[in-house]
């Protein structure tokens, strides 16, 4: 199993490229099922997740055409199966955004219960009762869900209990084909629900209130194809962000705008960090020592707890006390451990994390656990003394792309070694 190994106290310095947004990208696949017209998608990231969402579509007779290293072009034009195998989607949990989709267009699907990482219950509970009130019959059977729509979906309004991306996601791509308006209340506002409602719209759909937590959408008879452009990575960016940070560096990362890195960017200005707009991205640079601040995750616009795991590295050597609070997943500080394995000083009570900033973090062999605390070790080695280990860098492929290379076109010393 390939390991990556880092030896610390590089300065980063330079032009890191910043890739299109994964779970903009993810959506947008599912989108293509939408249509039997061809759906071109490009700034596509060349990832694992990408890889698994184009099996589990292929599986479905979509066909998929790679027009370049970033480009894709799907036609579903001659679905074939409705059905989402285990075997498929228990690598990825994002795989359950064909549900709404197969079900709007199709009228069934047959989805099996989807896997991931390992942070927490994530059920999808929000989705299918969304689905339900649109008039969808739903059953759960040997662990698949089982959902029927014989004569369409309807319009209606949903209230979601909670906000989820996810369920956002997918009863806004069914309800662009169902019959008469949909009311979407309190939905998720992520940059990511708006990039696939834009493309939605491209592809003919009638959608208002994007970015805002109510949505309505005129459903449509049909969908038609679109070229789109994925938007880029705002976690990608904020990892790359907090690695300047981390080192005293000095970063373009090109592609994103500051606006896009929202709460990332607020925390770390708070922490003695410049971000700021500059030469077609975002200029990161740390010329004063760190100072800790605290943060709790929330949903958009809110600090992502997609960030909280690179947060936390780099406040294990700010100077100061500071608190991390995990509101969104009641398992994700399962990097905890490994950064105490570093010399962090580091006390979790529950959902808060405490702190204390140390003089320097020391290399040590350590084990990622899911995607985010894998690349959050990644930080903290950079800023070690001595040699950092990172084993089962596999969660890494899942939604960095080339972040070794990228990392060491920049200054850091660091390479993947092959298992």
């Amino acid at each position: 199993m390939d390991r990556v190994r880092i030896r610390g106290g590089a300065r980063l310095q330079g032009t890191i490229p910043v890739s299109g947004a994964k779970n903009a990208a993810l959506p947008l696949m599912a989108a293509s099922l939408l249509t039997d017209q061809p759906l071109t998608l490009s700034n596509v990231p060349g990832l694992v997740d990408i890889k698994t969402m184009a099996d589990l579509l292929a599986a479905h007779g979509v066909t998929i055409a790679k027009t370049d290293d970033a480009a894709l072009t799907l036609t579903a034009a001659n679905v074939t199966n409705t059905t989402a195998d285990y075997e498929l989607v228990r690598r990825m949990r994002a795989s359950v955004l064909v549900l709404g989709p197969l079900l709007a267009r199709f009228g069934q699907a047959r989805v099996s219960l989807p896997g991931g990482c390992a942070i927490g219950t994530r059920p999808v509970d929000l989705h299918l009762a969304g689905l339900q009130a649109l008039g969808a019959r739903i059953d759960i059977v040997d662990g698949y869900v089982e959902a029927q729509a014989p004569n369409g979906l309807t319009g209606t309004h949903i209230a979601l209990a909670k906000v989820s991306v996810g369920a956002t996601e997918n009863l806004l791509m069914a309800a662009a084909l169902a019959n008469g308006e949909s009311i979407l209340d309190n939905a998720a506002t992520e940059p990511e629900i708006v990039d696939l409602g834009q493309c939605l719209i491209l592809m003919g759909a009638e959608i208002d209130g994007l970015g805002k937590s109510r949505i309505v959408i005129q459903g449509k008879d049909r969908l038609s194809g679109a070229d789109y452009t994925v938007l880029p990575d705002r976690i990608e960016a904020g990892t790359f962000a907090m690695a300047a940070a981390a080192t005293g560096g000095d970063l373009t990362l090109v592609g994103p705008e500051p606006e896009l890195l929202g709460a990332t960017a607020d925390s770390l200005g708070k922490s003695g960090v410049k971000v700021n707009a500059g030469d077609g991205g975002i200029k990161v640079r740390r010329d004063r020592p760190l100072t800790a601040v605290n943060i709790a995750t929330a949903p958009y616009p809110g600090f992502a707890t997609d960030m909280q795991a690179q947060m936390m590295a780099l406040m294990a050597t700010a100077d100061g006390t500071s608190s991390i609070t995990e509101t969104i997943f009641e398992n994700r500080f399962m990097h905890v451990p490994e950064l105490q394995r570093m010399g962090a000083d580091i006390s979790v009570d529950g959902n808060r994390a405490e702190v204390r900033g140390v003089k320097a973090l020391k290399g040590a062999q350590v084990m990622a656990t899911d995607l985010r605390a894998s690349v959050s070790l990644v930080v903290a080695g950079l800023i070690a003394e001595g040699e950092t280990v990172v084993n089962r860098v596999y969660h890494l492929d899942r939604g960095y792309e080339r972040l070794v290379e990228k990392l060491a076109a920049v200054g850091a010393e660091i390479e993947r070694i092959p298992g």
